[in-house]
């Protein structure tokens, strides 16, 4: 199945897969020399992952992580806001939090979803926040509340429709880290459609890849901002056959047309990835259903349709998972545990928090166990 770990004796977490055109269009780019951002690979990316979502207009960036940062400001996150999110996730989304200069309060998440919590957003909003003047305050720092970023954690949709109440409510923004989630849906839509802009990911281990990559994806009522994040993502440059002229500070995320090309072939192949991965989970659900060792399968909550990025179980304690992580790995498994809780790290220690006592039980038991597409 994986030829090159097969020799090594070795299962990895999640290899990437092609199968596809890649080849040929990668020759393409090559051909034509068009290797950097100026290329029709970057256009039909963005053309078919607006198709394939269901988005009116996609926006493709270098990395998720600059497609996150771009989405925080679009959305009008500004120096000294608060953001809320979730403290289980990679830790790009607070990443991108910082780079606006604004402070992330985590907010517990859901023991079903594994995703941000709207019943302890709205818990914590109720006690902590006020709005004024259609704008949202914490009480206690005096900062204003601007965006809420939900992480739909290893492709396993939010309960959105109850987060978009509660973000309606007290005036805040929704952006969606779907860097995880592409092809999945949450009541028959893609995510990443809920909010004012939504995130995806290529990064070299997600379910389709460019190397690295990322897409902003914007709905109907937000399509005008499609234009200003194409414009500020290409270094603000105003158009003009021969002069460098730049209207605003802009950033370099603009993603080169080889990964482009990349992108293209992979999403081709997306449909057949999507099942094959499923196919995969429910195979570990019968595996580990009524397991001796209680080892629980984490499946896609009620009304979505996972992708299943990374598949995980949980353990039933902080010492199993730590066995069940040394034997898989002494014997040439790649299993790994959650990413360590932001609040936990020491960049986001004096950040503030809601009770996390769920995102804190996860973290003592859950472990990726190998996801790769099988083809």
């Amino acid at each position: 199945m994986y030829p090159a770990y097969a020799a090594q004796g070795f299962v990895p977490l999640h290899a990437a897969t092609f199968s596809g055109n890649e080849k040929k269009y990668l020759n393409e780019c090559i051909d034509t020399t068009f290797v950097s951002s100026v290329g029709e690979f970057v256009n039909r990316f963005e053309r078919d992952m607006a198709t394939y979502t269901g988005a009116a207009r996609a926006v493709v960036c270098v990395s998720g992580t600059n497609a996150l940062h771009m989405a925080l400001m679009l959305a009008g996150v500004e120096r000294g806001d608060e953001v809320i999110t979730q403290p289980l996730t990679f830790i790009a989304t607070a990443n991108a939090i910082s780079y606006c200069g604004a402070h992330p309060v985590f907010v517990d998440v859901d023991r079903d979803t594994m995703g941000l919590s709207p019943a302890r957003m709205g818990e914590w909003l109720a006690g902590h926040a006020a709005v004024r003047d259609g704008q949202c305050y914490n009480k206690g720092t005096g900062r204003r509340i601007k965006a809420c970023v939900p992480m739909h954690t290893f492709g396993h949709p939010v309960h959105l429709d109850e987060l978009v109440a509660v973000c309606r409510e007290w005036h805040i923004e929704l952006v969606e880290d779907a860097a995880e989630s592409v092809g999945s849906l949450y009541k028959g839509r893609h995510t990443g459609l809920f909010g004012r802009v939504g995130v995806l990911s290529f990064n070299g281990n997600k379910t389709i890849t460019t190397g690295g990559g990322g897409m902003l994806l914007f709905n109907e009522e937000n399509i005008e901002l499609a234009e200003r994040a194409k414009h500020l993502t290409t270094q603000a440059k105003v158009p003009h056959r021969w002069e460098f002229v730049h209207d605003a500070v802009g950033y370099n995320y603009r993603m080169p047309n080889i990964n482009a090309a990349l992108g293209c072939a992979q999403l081709e192949c997306l449909p057949a990835y999507i099942d094959s991965k499923r196919a995969v989970a429910a195979e570990y659900a019968a595996h580990f259903s009524n397991h001796p060792a209680n080892i629980e399968f984490f499946g896609e909550p009620a009304d979505t349709r996972s992708n299943y990025w990374l598949n995980a179980v949980i353990l039933p304690d902080h010492e199993a998972q730590i066995e069940f992580l040394t034997q898989t790995n002494d014997n040439g498994v790649m299993t790994r545990p959650i990413w360590e809780l932001m609040n936990r790290l020491p960049m986001f220690a004096g950040s503030e928090c809601g009770d996390l006592s769920t995102a804190e039980w996860f973290a003592d038991r859950i472990v990726n166990i190998p996801s790769s597409v099988r083809l």
